[in-house]
């Protein structure tokens, strides 16, 4: 891990998954995650399912943090949305908000932020939007809370000058373009769904020592097999 996280290095990258998203979401990937990034409201989520995220991943002994996003449920938070600042802002809060009373009912500490699709996108080229998440982690998440993220973006420098620790992020579900940035939803081998591709993707990026955590996606319909494959290969 970066020096700049100001937490131990890792022997292995975490498996973090996007969750809460769907009604019929295979319970196992609850307990097949390190850390489980719980939708809170934005682009999908309500207190039922955050409530059964969250009491699924206390007994599987799983981390729990925020999956924040704009505020639009009917384009799964995947477009930007034209806020003004200050509104986002404290849709962004509540958001937050909203999961972490659901936490602290269930007796979970919330470890992460990882914003979610186009939020993730926009915050990692746009510094004050970067700003905004990094100060809304410590505010709301208290000490220790890190922020998730692209491996070199706004968002790390803006967690950086907080003082908020920073994991930097790789997709073990998603394709790559040759530049290294994520091919759009929309292209051919934008989804990855083989086990062993998704394996040797991860390990691929592992072994840059540029990431510290591997993302599955929840809505991904092989997201089981691919959990089941990452964790054998890093437990």
């Amino acid at each position: 891990m970066s020096e700049d996280a100001e937490v131990a290095p890792l022997a292995a990258p975490l498996v973090n998954v996007d969750a809460g998203e769907l009604d019929d979401e295979p319970t196992e990937l609850w307990s097949l995650a390190h850390v489980l990034h719980v939708a809170c409201g934005g682009h999908a989520g309500d207190d039922a399912s955050m409530r059964r995220a969250l009491g699924r991943a206390a007994e599987a002994g799983c981390r729990v943090g925020a999956h924040p996003s704009y505020p639009d449920r009917e384009g799964f938070g995947r477009r930007a949305i034209a806020l003004p600042s200050g509104a986002l802002v404290e849709s962004l809060r509540a958001q937050c908000a909203s999961l972490r009373a659901v936490a602290e009912q269930a007796g979970v500490a919330l470890s992460s932020l990882k914003p979610h699709g186009a939020l993730y996108h926009d915050a990692a080229v746009s510094p004050a939007l970067a700003r905004d998440l990094a100060e809304l982690t410590r505010e709301l998440l208290g000490p220790g809370a890190a922020l998730v993220g692209p491996p070199q973006c706004a968002l790390r420098d803006a967690a950086r000058d907080a003082g908020v620790p920073y994991l930097r992020e790789g997709f073990a579900d998603r394709g790559y373009a040759a530049d290294g940035a994520l091919l759009p939803r929309s292209a051919e081998g934008a989804l990855l769904s083989a086990p062993a591709t998704a394996v040797a993707q991860a390990r691929a990026l592992w072994a840059t020592g540029a990431i510290d955590t591997l993302c599955v996606h929840g809505d991904n319909p092989a997201a089981v097999p691919l959990l089941r494959a990452l964790r054998a290969a890093f437990p």
